[in-house]
C-alpha cells in the first residue's frame, strides 16, 4: 500500500487530496490499483478544521496552541513559524484492521429497537463505571456476527472488531468478569423485555398477534448430569437425537412472520403436552384476552386443554395436528368425501364433527419423498433378513442382529411378519400386504383437527404451513446464532445465555423484516458477510516535532455494497475526527 496525493483547481484555489491506495497485480501480469481509504483533504485551506481537532486534543494545557500541518515536502516552500509542523507522509503507517461494516450495522439494529435505552434504565452503571447495557450489546453483537464462548469473546474476537470505537469504550469492556457477572443482571428483566419488544414492532411494522405458532425444542450439555434435583438439566426427548446428554427444554411462540413473542426455558425431562396450559394463562395475562388462533404441533396439546379453549369465553381457537392414529378412526368417514384442491400438487377433505372440523391433506411431493423412504427400508430390510437366513449362528446372535434391523428400520419392520424358532437360530419372515396398504394409503397425508369456523380447506392448509416459522426460529437460534454448546454451569447463567441468545434472534428478524420489503432474496446472514468487507484502520501519519497525527478512518464499501446499501436505505456515518499524541522528542531525521 502507499499513499496518493491528487491535486484539483477549483474556484482559483488548488485543492490536495490523500487516499490510501493498494497494488494487486493479475494474472496477466498487469498492476490495477484498488482504492482503500480516502483520508481527505490536508492542506492550507482545511487549516481551521485541522486547528479545531487538535486544540480538541490538547485542552489539558494552559494556553491551547494552534498548529498548521502540512507535508515535509511542501513545508520547504513555506516560511519557518512556530505555528508551523511538517508531517513525515513517507514514514505513514496503517495499524489496527478490525472488522467494522457489520458491527455498525448490530448497533444501528440495537438501537432501531431502543434496546439501548430499554437496558441502560435497568442494568444501570456500576460503582467502576462499567455500563452494562454496552456489555451485553457486545454479547448479542458477538451471538449474531460470529458466535463463541465469552472467553474468545475477550482474547480474540473484541480486539479484531470496532465494537470498542462504535461504542467509544476501551478492550475492559470485553474483560471475562464482566461478561459472565452481566449474565447475573438481565433474568429478572425478562417479561419487561416481552413487552417493549412488542410494543417497537407495533410501532415499526404494525404487526397484529392474532395468530400465534406454538412449539418445542431441546438443547443439550456436554457436561456431567447435575448433583441438584432441582436443576432444570435433565435427560429426556431429545430433538438433536442426543439422548445421552442431560438437556433443557426450550418452548417458544412467533408469530406467522417469525417475531418472538414469549419463551421459557423448561427441564429437560418435561412432557410436551404439559406445557401449554401455562403458557395460554401467561399470554392471555400478559396481553388481554383476544380472539387468536394457536397453532400447533400434534402431541403438544391434551384433550383436556383443547377442550378448555373450545369452552373458554372467547372462545381460544386453534388449528393442531393429529396423530395418525386417529386417522384409522376417522377413515371410513373421509373416504366419502371429495377431494378439493388447496393449490397445485395438495388435496384436502373436511370432515366436519360436533365441535371441531377435521382436515386432511394429501401432499403429492410428499407422498413421492414418504414412498421412497419406506421402499428404500424395505428394500435394504428384505436383503439383510435374506443374508441372515443363510447364515450359521447362535441363537442369541441371531437375536442381536434381528434387534439390530429392527432400530435400523423401524417403519418397515413393522411391514414384515417374524417368527424365529423358540429352541434353534432359525426364523421366517413374511410380508404382510395388508399393513402395506395401510401405510401406502397413509403415506404424504396429515390430519388436523380446529375449532374454526372456515370452510375453505384451502385456507386452513395454508394457515397450518406457517408452522415451519417457528421452526425455522429454532433452526436459527441452533444453526446461525449457535446457541450451542453452552459453557455455564450454573443454571442461572444458563438461562441468561439463552436470552442473549433470544436478543440476537429479535435482532436478526427484525432485520429480515427490513429485508423482506427493501431486498427480497437477501439473508440477514449474507447482509452481515457483505457489511464484514467494511474494515476500521488507524492511519499513524508522524509529523516534524516528534508526534503523529492518528486518522481513524473506515474503508470504502464495494460497488456492490453501496447498492445494497442504498437499497437498505442505510447512510454511513460520518469519518471520526482526526486525534494527534502528545509532543516527543523529536526524530534524528527532523533535525
Amino acid at each position: 500500500m502507499f499513499l496518493r496525493s491528487t491535486t484539483r483547481n477549483k474556484n482559483g484555489k488548488s485543492h490536495r487530496y490523500f487516499s490510501i491506495v493498494e497494488n494487486k497485480r493479475l494474472a496477466n501480469g498487469r498492476i490495477t490499483q484498488r482504492h482503500v481509504l480516502y483520508l481527505g483533504e490536508i492542506n492550507e485551506s482545511q487549516q481551521s478544521a485541522w486547528r479545531q481537532s487538535i486544540e480538541v486534543f490538547e485542552e489539558g494545557q494552559e494556553q491551547p496552541r494552534l498548529l498548521s500541518l502540512f507535508d515535509t515536502e511542501r513545508c520547504e516552500t513555506e516560511s519557518p513559524a512556530e505555528s508551523v509542523v511538517g508531517v513525515r507522509l513517507k514514514e505513514l503507517r496503517l495499524c489496527r484492521p478490525r472488522q467494522w461494516g457489520a458491527c455498525w450495522l448490530v448497533v444501528k439494529l440495537w438501537r432501531e429497537l431502543a434496546l439501548d435505552r430499554f437496558w441502560a434504565e435497568r442494568l444501570g452503571i456500576s460503582r467502576k463505571g462499567t455500563r452494562w447495557e454496552d456489555v451485553l450489546l457486545v454479547l448479542v453483537a458477538y451471538r449474531l456476527i460470529a458466535p463463541g464462548s465469552e472467553w474468545r469473546l475477550h482474547r480474540q474476537w473484541f480486539g479484531q472488531s470496532a465494537l470498542g470505537d462504535l461504542l467509544g469504550a476501551d478492550s475492559s469492556l470485553a474483560e471475562p468478569h464482566k461478561l459472565y457477572g452481566c449474565h447475573d443482571l438481565l433474568l429478572k428483566h425478562k417479561q419487561a423485555l416481552f413487552d417493549h419488544l412488542v410494543g417497537r414492532w407495533r410501532d415499526l411494522f404494525n404487526l397484529s398477534f392474532e395468530v400465534l405458532l406454538y412449539d418445542l425444542t431441546s438443547t443439550y450439555f456436554e457436561s456431567d448430569p447435575p448433583w441438584d434435583t432441582n436443576d432444570k438439566r435433565r435427560f429426556g426427548y431429545s430433538r438433536d437425537k442426543r439422548s445421552d446428554c442431560v438437556q433443557v427444554v426450550i418452548a417458544l411462540i412467533v408469530t406467522p412472520e417469525g417475531f418472538p413473542l414469549a419463551y421459557e426455558v423448561l427441564a429437560g425431562n418435561t412432557q410436551d403436552s404439559t406445557t401449554l396450559k401455562q403458557f395460554l394463562d401467561k399470554i392471555e395475562k400478559q396481553y388481554g384476552k383476544a380472539e387468536r388462533i394457536w397453532l400447533m404441533d400434534r402431541g403438544i396439546p391434551t384433550e383436556t386443554v383443547l377442550e378448555q379453549m373450545r369452552n373458554s369465553e372467547p372462545a381460544v381457537k386453534y388449528l393442531v395436528g393429529t396423530p395418525k392414529g386417529r386417522l384409522g378412526r376417522l377413515e371410513k368417514q373421509l373416504l366419502e368425501k371429495p377431494w378439493q384442491q388447496a393449490r397445485p400438487g395438495v388435496e384436502v377433505k373436511l370432515l366436519a364433527q360436533p365441535d371441531e372440523l377435521y382436515v386432511l391433506a394429501q401432499s403429492a411431493d410428499r407422498v413421492h419423498k414418504e414412498r421412497a423412504m419406506h421402499r428404500r427400508q424395505l428394500k435394504w430390510l428384505w436383503a439383510r433378513l435374506k443374508k441372515l437366513s443363510t447364515m450359521k449362528l447362535k441363537r442369541e446372535d441371531l437375536l442381536m442382529k434381528l434387534g439390530a434391523a429392527k432400530q435400523k428400520t423401524p417403519s418397515a419392520w413393522r411391514l414384515v411378519g417374524i417368527e424365529v424358532d423358540k429352541q434353534q437360530a432359525v426364523f421366517s419372515y413374511r410380508l404382510n400386504k395388508e399393513k402395506l396398504k395401510r401405510q401406502r394409503r397413509r403415506e404424504g397425508r396429515y390430519l388436523l383437527r380446529t375449532n374454526l369456523t372456515e370452510s375453505d380447506p384451502a385456507k386452513l392448509w395454508s394457515l397450518y404451513l406457517q408452522l415451519v416459522h417457528v421452526e425455522e426460529a429454532f433452526k436459527n437460534l441452533k444453526g446461525d446464532l449457535a446457541i450451542r454448546p453452552i459453557f455455564h454451569q450454573s443454571e442461572q447463567r444458563i438461562e441468561a445465555h439463552i436470552l442473549v441468545a433470544f436478543l440476537a434472534y429479535c435482532l436478526q428478524v427484525t432485520f429480515t423484516e427490513r429485508l423482506r420489503s427493501l431486498a427480497p432474496g437477501l439473508t440477514v446472514r449474507s447482509v452481515l458477510e457483505k457489511f464484514a468487507a467494511m474494515q476500521m484502520i488507524d492511519v499513524h501519519v508522524p509529523t516534524t516535532d516528534g508526534r503523529e497525527i492518528i486518522l481513524t478512518r473506515t474503508t470504502q464499501p464495494e460497488p456492490e455494497l453501496k447498492l445494497l446499501l442504498d437499497k437498505l436505505k442505510l447512510e454511513l456515518p460520518a469519518q471520526p475526527p482526526p486525534r494527534i499524541t502528545t509532543a516527543q522528542a523529536a526524530a534524528p531525521a527532523a533535525l
